[in-house]
Parts: structure tokens; C-alpha cells; sequence
């Protein structure tokens, strides 16, 4: 359970699925902790579908996400709001502009296989800023666009992990827009937490080395300070690794249809995180 009086008082954070499955019970979990740290806090949630990808989005899963976070008794206090809705596109397009007229921003054709290529040949993997093919000093207008945030690492204090350090780029200049023309989950995030008021952001402890990137973007679009973290501990299966959205023996809706309640999967959920307060 994570200590209140180090949660930004009334603090306003994010629940924030991807419409590209359904939910599972990890999401539930997540659900539990950030709904838990807004009321410790005096805060509020916003509902955001992360609907970026438009290739893996898909209105099935959004409906569904929508109806299992009311059957759970989870309730928003702001949202739903959609990173295809136009509000969102145009907030996208003028912080891109922001960085192009800083200078930030370089187009990119190096593919996943450019980079497994580079490990191969120099015997470990591409780390640190740029790319392997020094796109920035070659003026390409893509068919990626990356951000050059620059080297070192960002330092913070994670309210549940302590105090926190790690690489702004630790595999290269993170990609903000892919080559399907979608904007990534990095750029969406961090002009959404901006704009949308967002000061404490609540997710799994995957999401925890993304942070430096994160943190570093928006103090270049203009964030005076960076929300405040708390990564918690995921749901796991028995062999250790994470659930999917491919993971049906603890989907939402196969738990439902297994006549579990509400109740009996909040309680999965939390005792699997560590949630320990009255639920």
C-alpha cells in the first residue's frame, strides 16, 4: 500500500487501456491502484482509451472496455477521451511542431531489423542517443520521426519504488510517430498527461524504464516538473511472466462467465498486487 502523504494532494491521474483486446486482470489491478491512490490522494480519474494504434484498435474491444470497468464498479470522474477524438490530433501535431522549430525532431528509416543488424555486427545492442544509421545528420523526412532527447538518465522518486534512476534512451532515439503513420505510446502519453492536467501517473512496474523518456519529453514540450510516478507490482502468472490480452483464463469476461463476481475478482486482483487497503 502506498503512503498518502506522498501521493500530490487532490491529484488528478489517468486510467488508460488500449482498445486492442480485451481487459484481463491486470487491468483490474491497475484499475484498484489507481482508483485507491486518487481517493488517498483527494484526487480524481480521467478515463483514457489509448486508442493510438489505429491498425489494433477496434470498437468491439472499446465497448467492452467501457462495460467490464462498470461491471468491476469502477466510475471515472472525467472521460472517456479518445487520442483519435480531433482534439487530440491537433494537441499531437502542435507539440511536434514545438520540437521541429527546437530542432528535436529528425525523420528515421532504420527498422528493427536495422538495429538487430547493428548488434550483430558490434556484438551487443544499440544503446544510447541516435540511430544506427546517423539519420538525424542525413535530413530525412522519415518514414519515422524520433525524438532526440539527448543523452544521460533522469532521476526521480517513485512513490511506491523509492528513489529512481534510468537511461533518457537507452536503446536509441525513441520513435514519436511510427511508420503507419501512428503516433507512439511515448508521444501520446506525455502530450496527453500535459494537456489533460494529469499529475500523477499510476501503472505496472513494466512501464517503470520508460519513465526517463517520458520525464525528459515533457520538460521539451514545456512541463515545468513531472507528474509524479507509483509503478506497482503486476499480475503474474505461475511461471512469472506477465498476462496478455491473449490471457482468456483471467479475462474479465471469462471470469464473468465463470460466474465469478465483481467482488471475487477485485480480490484476485489486489491480493496478486499487494493492495492492502479497504476494498
Amino acid at each position: 500500500m502506498v503512503d498518502p502523504a506522498t501521493l500530490p494532494h487532490a491529484a488528478r491521474t489517468r486510467f488508460a487501456p488500449a482498445p486492442t483486446g480485451f481487459l484481463h486482470l491486470g487491468h483490474a489491478a491497475n484499475a484498484i491502484w489507481t482508483w485507491g491512490a486518487a481517493r488517498a490522494a483527494g484526487g480524481s480519474v480521467l478515463l483514457r482509451i489509448e486508442d493510438h494504434d489505429r491498425q489494433r484498435s477496434g470498437a468491439e474491444y472499446d465497448a467492452a472496455i467501457l462495460e467490464d470497468l462498470a461491471w468491476l464498479g469502477f466510475h471515472p470522474d472525467a472521460g472517456p477521451v479518445r487520442q483519435t477524438a480531433p482534439d487530440a490530433t491537433a494537441a499531437y501535431g502542435a507539440a511536434l511542431e514545438r520540437l521541429r522549430v527546437a530542432g528535436v525532431v529528425y525523420g528515421c528509416d532504420c527498422t528493427r531489423a536495422t538495429f538487430r543488424e547493428w548488434a550483430a555486427r558490434h556484438g551487443g545492442p544499440w544503446s544510447g542517443a541516435g540511430c544506427p544509421r546517423d539519420c538525424r545528420a542525413r535530413s530525412l523526412a522519415g518514414p519515422v520521426l524520433r525524438a532526440a532527447l539527448g543523452a544521460g538518465t533522469e532521476a526521480w522518486t517513485d512513490r511506491l519504488a523509492g528513489p529512481c534512476t534510468g537511461a533518457v534512451a537507452p536503446a536509441g532515439d525513441p520513435p514519436i510517430r511510427d511508420r503507419h503513420d501512428n503516433w507512439t505510446y511515448l508521444w501520446c502519453v506525455v502530450v496527453d498527461d500535459l494537456r489533460h492536467g494529469i499529475d500523477l501517473v499510476v501503472r505496472g512496474q513494466d512501464l517503470l524504464e520508460s519513465s526517463p523518456a517520458q520525464i525528459r519529453l515533457g520538460r521539451l514540450l514545456g512541463r515545468s516538473a513531472p507528474p509524479a510516478f507509483l509503478h506497482h507490482p503486476l499480475v503474474r502468472r505461475p511461471d512469472g511472466s506477465k498476462l496478455s490480452k491473449s490471457a482468456g483464463d483471467t479475462g474479465i469476461r471469462e471470469l464473468r462467465a465463470a460466474g465469478r463476481s465483481a467482488r471475487d475478482v477485485l480480490a484476485m486482483a489486489a491480493d496478486a498486487t499487494g493492495w492492502t487497503a479497504d476494498r
